[in-house]
């Protein structure tokens, strides 16, 4: 028969996992309506500036920038993957992690070296286990996303790039969808490519911009600005995305919880009726013999 002390203990500890789970599920709710904003307030801003970059770079003609030049003789990958500092969100960061070495796989044949710059401890921990020597770089998000540990991240990246010790960086992170959908994604950060823009329309278009003082100053502030803007975006994306997946998770754990604490709340009480219904007959059977 089971022990009513020990269904009632577990219980009991059920019943605090579920507060606990419900607790973070409206903290990840709260947070992921101040990402959700963060993002798509970002998200048109990024989007213009790829596209004013391209009208720039249109009318720049002869002017370029280091950032936008394919390297001819392309030997090293970097790979920034982002995920999250803290856990308990579904599949969220081993999905970025399977991308990462998805990118791995397709890119080993076409690059001599590939390293990896991780931002954030979820992918962090388990990509140093893997691919400890392949690792340049290593930083937890610290909370959320600020534009500067973007900007810090992508200026040290762009050095790199101009200085020939890199020939490509690929951004690999989580895109916000919705908030039950996050999608891994893979990305080129650099070299830098804007839109192209469809047909004859686009080139006339920008030829008709007056570039003061010159194209390529306007280039040299407006390039490496888009870089860190890429960057400071799929943060963003990402830190909502984290909160959308922890806020499911959390959901569907507290759903399975009521359902356990009805399972042993059933359990508990066919024992406690099997232990009367046993005293019962105990009693009867000892009148029954004193007669």
């Amino acid at each position: 028969m089971p022990n009513l002390k020990a269904i009632k203990r577990r219980i009991g500890s059920v019943q605090s996992t579920q507060k606990i789970t419900s607790a973070m599920k409206m903290v990840a709710a709260a947070k992921l309506r101040r990402a959700q904003e963060a993002i798509e307030n970002a998200r048109p801003y990024a989007v213009r500036m790829r596209s004013t970059l391209e009208e720039v770079s249109k009318g720049a003609l002869e002017e370029t920038h280091p950032l936008l030049e394919v390297h001819e003789d392309r030997k090293v990958l970097e790979i920034v993957a982002i995920t999250s500092d803290r856990g308990l969100a579904g599949a969220f960061n081993s999905a970025v992690v399977k991308k990462v070495e998805a990118v791995i796989a397709e890119k080993e044949g076409e690059f001599a070296t590939i390293g990896l710059t991780l931002l954030g401890k979820k992918g962090g921990d388990s990509l140093v286990r893997h691919r400890e020597s392949q690792i340049t770089h290593r930083s937890p998000i610290n909370g959320d996303v600020t534009y500067q540990q973007a900007a810090d991240v992508a200026r040290e990246l762009a050095r790199r790039y101009e200085a020939g010790e890199l020939d490509e960086v690929i951004l690999v992170f989580s895109e916000f969808v919705s908030t039950m959908t996050q999608t891994p994604m893979a990305s080129q950060l650099l070299p830098f490519t804007p839109p192209e823009v469809d047909g004859e329309s686009g080139a006339d278009d920008a030829s008709a911009y007056e570039i003061e003082p010159d194209p390529e100053a306007l280039l040299a502030a407006l390039v490496p600005k888009a870089v860190e803007i890429e960057l400071f975006r799929a943060l963003l994306e990402n830190q909502a995305g984290e909160h959308a997946a922890r806020m499911t998770a959390m959901e569907a754990a507290t759903k399975n919880t009521e359902e356990l604490i009805e399972n042993l709340t059933l359990v508990y009480n066919r024992a406690r009726q099997a232990a009367i219904t046993g005293e019962l007959v105990e009693i009867v059977t000892g009148a029954q013999a004193l007669e």
